[in-house]
C-alpha cells in the first residue's frame, strides 16, 4: 500500500524503513515543511518521493502516519483527519490525553488510531533513522474503541508485521505510565548533565574519564529539545508528580549519606536491585 509519512526525522525514517523492509509498504510519499528534510530523506532512501502538499499526499494514501512534535500533532493531526474518508491514520506521539481531546469530536475521528511506538534513540533528524527500531519493542495502543474496528484491525497487523508486542491503555493511563518509564528518565538526564557541566570545568576531563555508566545515564540529554519540552508541556502534571517522587528519593538518599548510614544506604540499593527482576 502507499503510506504517507508525516514528518521524516527519527522515528518517522525509521518506521518508513521498517515499513519497507517488512514489505508492508509498496510505497512511501514523505511530507514535510523542510526542503532540506525531504532531501536527506530521499538521499537516504527513506521515502520514494517528497512534497509539502499534505492534502495531496494524505488523499494518494492507505495509512497516514504523524510523526511531529507533541505541539506540532494538535494543528496537524485535525488537518489530516479533514482530508481523509476511508485512509487510516495513526500518530506515534509521546503523549495521548491533550492530543485525544483536542479530536474527539472530530467527524473522522473513527479514522484515527492513537499509537506510541515505544522506541527510539537521542538523535534526531532524517539521518537519525535507523532500520530494525521497532522490532521487539512494544506499541501501545490508546482508546481503541473510539476507533474503527475495521482502522485498529489494520494497525494491529501493520505492527505485527513489525515484530512488534501490542498494549491496549486509556490515554490517561498511557500518559501517567510514560511519565514514570520514559519523561524522568529525559529529564533526569538532562539534569545530570547539568551538574556534570556546572561542577567539572574540564571538557577534557569528562571525555578522558566518563566510564560506560555515565555514558549510558547522560546519553538522553542528547535529545532534542523541540521534541521534549512539547513533550513536557503536554504531560507537566504527571511529570511533577514523578518528579517530586524522584526528588524526595533523592534527598532520602542525601539525608542517609550525610548520616553515614551505609546501612540504610545498602538497604535501598538491594531495593533498587528488585528492577532486574523486571528488566532482564
Amino acid at each position: 500500500m502507499v503510506v504517507t509519512i508525516i514528518g521524516v526525522g527519527l522515528i518517522g525514517g525509521s518506521l518508513a524503513l521498517s515499513l519497507k523492509a517488512h514489505g508492508v509498504a509498496g510505497s512511501v510519499i514523505g511530507v514535510d515543511q523542510s526542503a532540506e528534510n525531504l532531501r536527506k530523506a530521499l538521499e537516504l532512501n527513506l521515502i520514494d518521493e517528497g512534497t509539502t502538499d499534505l492534502a495531496a499526499a494524505v488523499r494518494r494514501s492507505s495509512l497516514v502516519v504523524v510523526a511531529v512534535p507533541m505541539d506540532a500533532m494538535l494543528t496537524v493531526l485535525p488537518q489530516v483527519l479533514d482530508v481523509v474518508d476511508q485512509q487510516v491514520v495513526i500518530d506515534v506521539g509521546s503523549t495521548k490525553e491533550k492530543l485525544l481531546t483536542a479530536v474527539a469530536d472530530h467527524p473522522h475521528r473513527d479514522r484515527f488510531v492513537a499509537v506510541h511506538p515505544m522506541a527510539g534513540t537521542e538523535y534526531s533528524g532524517p539521518e537519525a533513522a535507523v532500520p530494525h527500531l521497532f522490532e521487539d519493542k512494544t506499541l501501545v495502543i490508546c482508546d481503541a474503541e473510539h476507533s474503527h474496528p475495521a482502522a485498529v484491525a489494520l494497525v494491529e497487523k501493520v505492527f505485527q508485521q513489525l515484530q512488534m508486542r501490542l498494549v491496549y491503555l486509556d490515554a490517561a493511563s498511557h500518559d501517567v505510565h510514560t511519565a514514570y518509564v520514559s519523561h524522568i528518565s529525559h529529564i533526569t538526564s538532562f539534569a545530570l548533565a547539568l551538574t556534570v557541566l556546572e561542577k567539572e570545568k574540564e571538557e577534557q576531563r569528562i571525555f578522558e574519564l566518563a566510564s560506560g555508566g555515565f555514558e549510558s545515564t547522560v546519553r538522553l540529554a542528547k535529545s532534542s529539545s523541540a521534541m521534549w519540552v512539547p513533550i513536557f508541556r503536554q504531560n507537566r502534571l504527571n511529570v511533577l508528580d514523578v518528579l517530586d517522587e524522584h526528588l524526595r528519593q533523592l534527598q532520602h538518599m542525601r539525608d542517609i549519606l550525610q548520616q553515614e548510614d551505609y546501612q540504610a544506604f545498602t538497604n535501598l540499593i538491594e531495593q533498587a536491585n528488585v528492577i532486574r527482576k523486571i528488566l532482564k
